[in-house]
């Protein structure tokens, strides 16, 4: 006689509803990780990769406001890409993308990272101004510029006003309208918003630096700058490199800064990628040819995530 049948009907009932609360349990435990991840397999095609096939494609293609209507273009290969690679103000907008992008990621690092340290240390409000620190990022950007507008006013700024009271002027400058100053202009002021986002992680970074190890470099006689140098900077290689590719993505497409303060002029001194890009599109009607700037960001983007990629895979694993 078997097992089975020597059991109760009432044990076998108990043992089959075991036996289906296992099969659940494993169930879940196998099916609920995609069932977390369904939303985003749903929401990435939908809001990430459909737009920018749609504007790869566009970028092959003579597109005009009669291909809005009719919904059709037609199909020009590179052409668009030689027109804009043949444009003068394509080559002067890359140039002014660079130093903008460079000036500012270098100027927000440094900023950022004297910050961070300085709030590693006791003193009074420390909280209080930490939170100060990050208005600049909470604030909408439209309202922020706004004010920036004001305060580079050639006319009634405040800027204009500080500068003349300390002599450091002689008559009022128009900072937004000449192109020798345009630039740095909103370079300051994407500066100015960026900070308190370097500010953040860097003080994360540094607060995870083990004690202990500051604790040994000063046993060993390291004074403060040999402490930075040598247990500080290299252990914050990882976050540096995030906080890089992140500042370098941010920046490449900034556009509501640039286009409130000067929409790429005077004289295209503040053209950059994003704003020429927005130019050819819906200012010239030359959809093809913004899409194809476009395409030209996103590869710059892709080349600095692609060295990250590398980057991070050659660092020694702890």
């Amino acid at each position: 006689m078997s097992r089975s049948e020597g059991l109760s009907p009432r044990s076998l009932d108990a043992r089959s509803a075991a036996s289906l609360r296992v099969s659940s349990l494993r169930w879940r435990r196998e099916w609920t990780p995609y069932l977390f991840i369904a939303p985003l397999v749903v929401y990435l095609p939908a809001v990430f990769a459909y737009p920018l096939f749609y504007n790869a494609l566009i970028s092959f293609q003579n597109f005009t406001i009669r291909s809005v209507v009719t919904g059709t273009a037609d199909f020009v290969g590179l052409d668009n890409f030689r027109a804009v690679l043949s444009n003068p103000v394509t080559w002067l907008a890359l140039r002014n993308t660079a130093i903008f992008a460079a000036s500012s990621l270098l100027l927000q690092y440094v900023i950022g990272l004297a910050l961070a340290l300085l709030f590693t240390r006791a003193f009074p409000l420390k909280g209080f101004m930490r939170g100060i620190m990050l208005l600049p990022w909470l604030l909408p950007s439209v309202a922020t510029v706004t004010v920036w507008l004001w305060l580079f006013d050639g006319t009634n700024g405040l800027i204009n006003y500080f500068l003349m009271q300390l002599h450091v002027i002689a008559m009022p400058v128009s900072w937004l309208n000449s192109p020798a100053s345009a630039l740095a202009a909103i370079i300051i002021v994407n500066v100015w918003v960026g900070i308190p986002f370097n500010l953040v992680i860097l003080y994360s970074g540094i607060q995870a630096i083990p004690k202990e190890l500051y604790e040994a470099a000063e046993i060993d006689g390291a004074r403060a700058f040999q402490r930075f140098r040598f247990v500080t900077l290299p252990l914050l290689r990882p976050v540096n490199a995030v906080l890089l590719l992140l500042g370098l993505i941010y920046t490449l497409k900034q556009f509501d800064i640039i286009y409130i303060l000067t929409k790429g002029g005077p004289g295209n001194a503040t053209q950059v990628l994003s704003t020429w890009s927005y130019g050819l599109s819906f200012r010239d009607m030359r959809f093809g040819q913004g899409a194809a700037v476009g395409n030209i960001m996103l590869l710059i983007s892709l080349t600095a995530a692609i060295w990250y990629a590398f980057f991070t895979r050659r660092e020694p694993r702890q």
